[in-house]
């Protein structure tokens, strides 16, 4: 029997309290359309982006158990959302956000706040893709096209639509044979 490795994306955006209904319908339709393309998601499992996005995933028509990872801060996983199939508790606070974006092969973020920054700026410094969608104001709007700092040559993806983003996760899956 012969397995096809799935790619994962990391979901990063604003928690429940940054998120408004317009950002959160936005995560049910990009939820839904990462599955229906094939893809994993791995988010920090908590509420509000993170909660739309696992939530849409399970209304893709090509969903399979499995298909939501959700890295929660704490040790109980009472505490993830409803919609994660997989909760890794971890103890360790805002610090998970690291074992988010090295689980995923590619970033997406959406919006966010502070915990959305340090997402993008672990996962630029671990050489990660990291797709800025402009859509809605937050750190991944300010950030996208920008360079972190000048210790590489490349910049923060700008994506503007989900068919945006879409197209960009598979050319830069393709580009790079993860």
């Amino acid at each position: 029997m012969t397995y096809e490795k799935k790619f994962v994306i990391g979901i990063i955006g604003p928690n429940q309290s940054l998120c408004t209904k317009e950002i959160y319908d936005f995560g049910l339709i990009l939820g839904r359309r990462l599955i229906d393309d094939g893809y994993m998601i791995v988010c920090g499992g908590m509420f509000g982006f993170m909660e739309a996005v696992c939530r849409g995933a399970k209304n893709s028509p090509v969903y399979t158990y499995g298909s939501t990872i959700g890295i929660i801060p704490s040790v109980e996983k009472k505490f993830a959302n409803p919609y994660c199939d997989i909760v890794i508790p971890t103890g360790m606070g805002l610090a998970r956000n690291v074992l988010v974006v090295n689980t995923a092969d590619v970033i997406v973020a959406v919006s966010g706040g502070a915990g959305t920054l340090s997402e993008i700026s672990y996962a630029w410094q671990t050489g990660k893709e990291i797709l800025c969608y402009t859509g809605f104001d937050g750190w991944a709007k300010e950030m996208a096209n920008k360079s972190l700092d000048s210790t590489q040559q490349r910049k923060l993806i700008a994506v503007h639509s989900l068919e945006d983003i879409l197209s960009q996760l598979r050319k830069i899956l393709y580009k790079v044979g993860i």
